[in-house]
């Protein structure tokens, strides 16, 4: 709508009014599993155009850090880094730096270098058997987040250990969630909301709310959901909820813990609330490797903003309107 407005006996024509933004949805398949893009615009185009750029974004840092990928740069990475300090992008940078510092605070409950004893676990998982014993310790032998070495200056990694592997697959998607959200910011887009695979990251609240409409698993004995709203917050669950293995009776987690090189068998679902979707992905896979206890004393000592709800593992994980 054009306003004209009389100051002073002239005739002042006002720049149009905005009309109220719209909702606009996209899916697409990004990091193996589903993507939803939630996002509010003035119109089809720009919200189109929005959506496009985040989807976009997602695909270029997959081709950086996807642990099955074996072009990716991550795995390039892990093929020469014993050989010297390599160069790397700033994406893949930027998520070791992430990486080490939470590998740092846990003493290794978090470690990007488990590579190894995470394909050992994922072979279990399709034949059945637990690794055997002497495979275990092989991988172990590679494993350790001090062999990581990262120079800020010349932005290169060097690997002390021949035959380490990297993944990031505990953190990556947190990041990748963060870096699109930042491209709808880019292109204008102030609210919006991302979900893959019940992680979830979020910029403004819907116009009219308070925040987004979050459905959370509860905290102790509760069976129930908790729905909670959040805004400008990021939301990741870590458990063995769909990816585990039964072998002579005990359920192990595709989430293993570096320290012993073990598939986790606790059961626990951590679900945690953060600013950031890569601190949320780091936080729940450490937790969750922590356990309960010594989880909440290492949030406590050293996320204190952080919200995590903690409870024996179902099939629920965090879900938005």
């Amino acid at each position: 709508m054009l306003w004209i407005v009389a100051v002073g006996g002239a005739v002042v024509f006002s720049a149009e009014a905005q009309a109220p933004p719209e909702r606009y949805e996209y899916r697409q398949t990004r990091m193996g599993m589903a993507v939803r893009v939630v996002l509010y615009a003035p119109n089809d185009s720009t919200a189109r155009r929005a959506g496009h750029a985040a989807f976009r974004k997602m695909a270029a840092l997959e081709a950086v850090l996807s642990s099955y990928r074996d072009s990716s740069e991550l795995n390039r990475l892990s093929r020469r880094a014993s050989t010297g300090p390599v160069p790397v992008s700033e994406p893949l940078f930027a998520v070791l730096r992430h990486a080490q510092r939470l590998a740092r605070r846990s003493d290794g409950a978090f470690d990007a270098t488990a590579g190894p004893l995470l394909a050992l676990w994922s072979d279990a998982r399709r034949h059945g058997t637990l690794p055997d014993s002497s495979a275990l310790r092989r991988a172990a032998a590679r494993v350790g987040w001090q062999g990581v070495e990262l120079n800020e200056r010349g932005r290169t990694v060097r690997l002390r250990i021949d035959g380490m592997q990297l993944n990031v697959g505990g953190i990556a998607k947190g990041f990748i969630l963060d870096r699109a959200l930042d491209t709808l910011a880019a292109e204008g887009i102030s609210r919006a909301m991302i979900e893959a695979g019940g992680d979830l990251v979020m910029s403004g609240a819907p116009p009219g709310t308070e925040g987004w409409t979050v459905r959370l698993p509860a905290a102790g004995a509760q069976v129930e959901a908790r729905t909670v709203r959040l805004r400008d917050a990021a939301v990741a669950t870590s458990g063995d909820t769909e990816q585990f293995v039964e072998i002579d009776g005990t359920r192990y987690s595709h989430v293993v813990d570096p320290r012993t090189g073990v598939g986790l068998t606790h059961r626990l679902l951590v679900t945690v609330v953060a600013d950031r979707g890569v601190v949320a992905d780091g936080l729940a896979t450490t937790v969750g490797v922590l356990g309960r206890d010594e989880g909440r004393a290492f949030l406590a000592a050293h996320y204190p903003s952080v919200t995590a709800y903690l409870r024996q593992a179902d099939r629920e994980r965090a879900t938005s309107d």
